[in-house]
């Protein structure tokens, strides 16, 4: 016979000047530029940074005729990021900065294998993939977002510690952050889960 269990369960949420999602929304501004300018562009690019350098590079097939390094300061500086100093020590470097960051943009056209069995010869109905990935997930009623509790409260917390530093309130943050929140469940014998209450609240920045 089944039982009841009590279990912890964790999410975390990066702000938006964490690496991982600098790199998301470089890439992101170089996709958006092409198709705004040409609907029908093909676009491969990945981004990279790492101490005031930031890299776009991969393959990309389309008629805009793009200032890629405005594109990336233009991002950068979005997020907030406007100053850096090489030293661990500084208090005043943020670890990037939109006036000084390295550019390195490493982009040529697609390539036409690719291209041949993506889209090229095919009707709108018939095209390919030009790449993979296989995701899974399930809604939860646990919050009216149907997210897991833990995900919604995580990226809350994000989205609060983004808002007061760009509006001056917490001026002394710095764009990088991660925030993570364990909450503890009980399993019922059924299988169903109700989340008890808030283990643990983490915020780095």
């Amino acid at each position: 016979a089944k039982t009841e269990r009590v279990f912890l369960f964790s999410s975390e949420s990066v702000n938006e000047g964490h690496p991982d999602k600098v790199c998301d929304q470089v890439s992101d501004a170089v996709l958006d530029a092409c198709l705004a300018a040409d609907p029908k562009s093909k676009v491969a690019c990945e981004t990279a940074t790492k101490d005031n350098m930031v890299m776009v590079a991969g393959e990309i097939t389309t008629q805009a005729k793009l200032d890629y390094e405005k594109v990336i300061r233009g991002v950068v500086a979005g997020i907030g990021f406007d100053s850096y100093v090489d030293d661990l020590s500084s208090v005043d470097s943020k670890g990037l900065s939109d006036k000084t960051c390295e550019v390195l943009v490493r982009i040529n056209k697609q390539s036409p294998d690719i291209a041949g069995g993506v889209h090229v010869g095919k009707d709108d109905m018939d095209v390919g993939a030009g790449d993979q990935g296989i995701m899974f997930g399930y809604a939860s009623d646990e919050t009216e977002d149907c997210m897991p509790l833990t995900h919604s409260m995580a990226t809350r917390l994000g989205k609060t510690l983004t808002d007061v530093r760009k509006s001056g309130e917490l001026w002394w943050l710095r764009p990088d952050g991660k925030t993570q929140v364990t909450i503890e469940y009980l399993q019922k014998a059924d299988g169903s889960v109700e989340p008890k209450k808030i283990h643990t609240v983490v915020i780095s920045t």
